[in-house]
């Protein structure tokens, strides 16, 4: 079994590497070399690699600087995605693509199943959800499309990164109590990919992230206390909650985008286990 990797670089897709099963041939590219705005290009590097399975991990992530910048945003997570799955059909390769919980606008309440109505309140959002019709109708609805969020990993840039940084310079930090969502270590969707590639999963749209919820603030609460238990912070720090109102954004963002992952865990046959169990499985990774 081969899988291509697009975006390999990428906190996923170096977690996708990490943790391929051993009957797996992993291979991968990334910008500057794999530019998905290029579809001939893609063409060619599939035809050359010949995979079964084309994972793309590729996306335009920064949520608010896509307000201005909606065209990159769009040539990335829209019309590149759309690209990679074009090309991958035409080499006979499955597409697992990767979507986020911004496709909804959080006004729902409970988590979201696959089948909700998509809504999304900004450039991100609507440029991701472009990318999944475009990546349907590219594959006749074959591709496997995985909705996630609030990832996070040792790699790259995330919210945990970010807090743990911000703890080692600042005495308090205000942090947002009034969106809510689920804290997602990027193994755990990676242990989902894989999964769905040995099964051969249906084509559909799926969710996944791991398990309960929690607010900005919660979670930065929790990255602090494990992160003084595991011995990665040795200071005192102050998190106090604040209102969205008291943090403006370019962006909006949804209030409550949790997603409902139970017919993915009977499709994959994964167990989705508590964020907070994950977090603290992840932070030793985080020493020196």
């Amino acid at each position: 079994m081969r899988v291509f990797v697009v975006g390999s670089q990428g906190q996923l897709g170096r977690t996708l590497a990490e943790t391929a099963p051993a009957a797996i041939d992993v291979a991968g590219a990334d910008l500057p070399e794999l530019d998905i705005s290029d579809r001939q290009l893609l063409q060619a590097r599939f035809a050359v690699e010949r995979p079964n399975f084309v994972v793309n991990a590729a996306a335009y992530t920064a949520v608010d600087k896509a307000e201005s910048e909606p065209d990159v945003a769009r040539r990335v997570n829209a019309d590149g995605a759309g690209n990679v799955a074009h090309a991958a059909a035409e080499a006979g390769a499955r597409v697992i693509h990767v979507s986020t919980d911004f496709v909804f606008d959080g006004t729902k309440g409970v988590p979201y199943c696959p089948d909700d109505a998509p809504a999304p309140l900004g450039v991100y959002g609507q440029t991701k959800l472009d990318g999944e019709v475009a990546v349907r109708g590219a594959t006749d609805g074959d591709a496997v499309i995985i909705r996630t969020a609030w990832l996070y990993s040792r790699f790259g840039q995330n919210f945990v990164k970010t807090m743990l940084r911000l703890m080692g310079e600042r005495d308090k930090l205000s942090v947002v109590s009034d969106q809510r969502g689920t804290p997602t270590w990027a193994r755990s969707l990676a242990e989902v990919i894989w999964a769905a590639i040995d099964r051969n999963a249906p084509g559909g749209l799926y969710h996944w992230t791991d398990g309960g919820e929690a607010s900005w603030y919660e979670f930065a609460e929790a990255i602090y206390r494990e992160a003084r238990s595991a011995g990665i912070l040795d200071r005192d720090v102050t998190i106090c909650p604040i209102p969205t109102a008291d943090y403006p954004t370019p962006a909006r963002r949804p209030a409550y985008s949790v997603l409902d992952c139970s017919a993915t865990v009977d499709a994959m046959g994964v167990e989705q286990i508590d964020w907070a169990s994950r977090l603290q499985q992840m932070l030793p990774e985080m020493r020196g």
